[in-house]
């Protein structure tokens, strides 16, 4: 494998936070007398917050209080996970170890926001092993559009031929693509279709597995 840098997402590969999001909005939506929401859910996976707020304004209209909706989320799920509670995959370190010891180095790429990446990543105690974090506040297009990636890229001072993207959502994938870097496709939610297998290098059923595929 000739790589120098592995790129990772966050929710639903780092964390098992997609869960737990999901449980969140249907709770905030029950309370609000709001439809389909996990229709509404499963679009907004690996897009940022004004991506969601776009998707949300085409299903419900221009006058639904988006805003409102995603604060009293948003406080939900920090109410629960904040700390240090949300679940983390299977693998996480482990791959990040052997990334380590092979001397590659380590980025995130998630469209969360930054402050919201680093809190969770430090009470994980995952923070150090990243040698850089581009999050969805720091860009102008959300995944599916290459912008994270190619930021990501350009600030290791690396070609695009030279990472591996991991991801777990369709936009994701769909961003490493457009991106023109590879990418290695482990699925939380959302389950691969045919489209994920033509655009990801490898589809592989957990970080264990990536690390035997990168070996």
């Amino acid at each position: 494998m000739n790589y120098s840098a592995v790129i990772f997402d966050m929710d639903g590969v780092i964390f098992d936070s997609e869960r737990a999001v999901l449980k969140c909005w249907i709770d905030v939506a029950k309370e609000h007398g709001i439809e389909n929401i996990e229709e509404q859910y499963y679009k907004c996976v690996g897009t940022n917050t004004s991506k969601n707020k776009e998707i949300f304004t085409r299903a419900y209209g221009e006058d639904f209080d988006f805003e409102r909706f995603y604060k009293a989320a948003s406080i939900l799920f920090h109410s629960r996970y904040d700390g240090g509670n949300l679940p983390i995959k299977q693998g996480v370190f482990e791959i990040l170890d052997f990334l380590k010891s092979q001397g590659k180095t380590i980025a995130l790429a998630s469209s969360t926001r930054k402050e919201t990446v680093t809190k969770e990543l430090q009470w994980a105690g995952l923070l150090d092993y990243f040698d850089l974090l581009v999050c969805g506040d720091m860009i102008k297009n959300s995944k599916p559009a290459p912008d994270i990636f190619l930021q990501a890229c350009e600030k290791l001072g690396i070609a695009t031929d030279e990472a591996y993207v991991i991801e777990d959502s369709y936009n994701g994938i769909r961003a490493a693509h457009n991106a023109s870097i590879r990418s290695i496709m482990v699925p939380d939610m959302l389950k691969p279709d045919a489209e994920m297998e033509e655009k990801a290098e490898v589809i592989l059923s957990s970080l264990l597995d990536v690390i035997e595929y990168l070996k």
